[in-house]
């Protein structure tokens, strides 16, 4: 009983020491706590490049090409090219059995000749009927005839010359369908109508093509020396896209590569998917290196402004007066040149933060471009700091 009695206070003590601690510690924690909440956060000004754009998607088509068609019916009887294929302007692509144009020419030509042979005896008749009337008048001045083989002359004359017009007109018309027959027979050798390349097939060699029902199409030639983005842009930044404007785009797989173009046609009339409407935008950019192909995806970025070696500041740190336009949403607010006004909070010497007022050039939703009011290395409050704000206190936990 007297060693448990001796024991009591130091158990007692060893209680109290552990409360003391815990509450020292619990203060310690709170303090540490609360002196991180209320300290601001900061963001340094730096120094770099920015630049305000629309961001867009878009595929690559051909400026120029065109779908070759066949002009008369018939056997595809050979295709002398492939997919790839780099052709010139005249060039044989393809050939159609010509046999029955062949023939048909060939009919055409006998018939025109049959008529140019009457053609000649036609008009030796119109010389011999055209002696005759002249015979008859010699003889009626004489007396030595009458009038009415006069009439009868002069009508024979007539009739071989209304004969001889007849037999013009119907050798005109078969030229005319000559020429035709040729035509048909030169359109069974499909020719190239421009240099480029050959980009899809859509006939089989062998096949029949019916030209009666529809002009059947056998093969794409594009010339993939420039290319057109075609890009589809929201309602929402249509408005901020200006023609001549610059725009650049990169391409899966091509290591950030940028190819650069001038935008040079928006399209009025919108596409609705989804119940969302975009407009077409589109540009054309040079291919010489053939390294851009129909249909790549293109992510497309139209610069609405850029600035280089720029003093730079999270969007953040500014306060804008609301009446000054645009508020914190990205833009390009120096369009005139002198930016406008905004707010900001800057660590001083004595560790204080002054309140200071800058002149904000290009921006966008992450930077913005500071035109005067700070230098670079500044520390600079972000606004929810700036003007206050804590966040909430944390829990201490249960009291000892």
């Amino acid at each position: 009983m007297s060693q448990q009695k001796k024991s009591r206070p130091l158990l007692l003590l060893l209680v109290l020491a552990l409360a003391a601690g815990g509450g020292w510690y619990g203060w310690q924690h709170y303090t540490s706590a609360n002196t991180a909440v209320s300290k601001p956060q900061l963001v340094s000004v730096s120094r770099g490049t920015l630049e305000d754009s629309v961001a867009a998607t878009g595929t690559l088509q051909p400026r120029d090409y065109v779908d070759v068609g066949a002009q008369v019916s018939g056997q595809l009887k050979k295709i002398h090219v492939e997919v790839g294929s780099e052709v010139q302007e005249g060039d044989l692509l393809g050939e159609i059995d010509a046999t029955i144009y062949l023939s048909k020419v060939d009919a055409t030509r006998a018939q025109l000749r049959n008529l140019r042979a009457t053609l000649q005896d036609r008009e030796a008749q119109l010389k011999l009927s055209r002696i005759q009337l002249r015979r008859q008048q010699a003889l009626l001045a004489e007396d030595a005839t009458t009038a009415e083989s006069v009439q009868v002359a002069e009508a024979n004359a007539e009739s071989a010359a209304a004969s001889l017009e007849a037999l013009r007109a119907q050798i005109d018309q078969t030229e005319s369908t000559l020429r035709a027959d040729e035509a048909n027979l030169q359109y069974s050798s499909i020719l190239s109508p421009m240099s480029g390349t050959v980009v899809s097939i859509s006939a089989r060699q062998g096949q029949t093509l019916n030209t009666n029902q529809q002009a059947p199409t056998i093969l794409r030639i594009a010339d993939l020396s420039t290319m057109v983005v075609e890009t589809q842009v929201s309602e929402a930044d249509i408005s901020r896209l200006r023609l001549g404007m610059e725009a650049y785009f990169t391409t899966l797989g091509s290591q950030g590569r940028r190819w650069r173009g001038t935008l040079s046609k928006i399209e009025p009339t919108p596409t609705v998917t989804n119940n969302v409407v975009l407009y077409n935008a589109l540009f054309e950019v040079p291919n010489e290196s053939k390294e851009l192909m129909t249909q790549m995806t293109a992510q497309v970025y139209f610069v609405i402004a850029h600035a280089d070696n720029a003093l730079l500041l999270p969007m953040g740190a500014l306060r804008f007066e609301r009446s000054a336009g645009q508020g914190n949403r990205g833009g390009n607010p120096a369009e005139n040149g002198k930016g406008r006004e905004a707010r900001v909070s800057v660590l001083g010497a004595g560790g204080n933060l002054e309140e200071r007022t800058v002149r904000v050039g290009v921006s966008n939703r992450i930077n913005a471009q500071i035109l005067s009011g700070l230098e670079e290395g500044d520390q600079v409050a972000l606004a929810a700091a700036a003007r206050g704000g804590s966040a909430p206190r944390p829990s201490m936990g249960p009291r000892l």
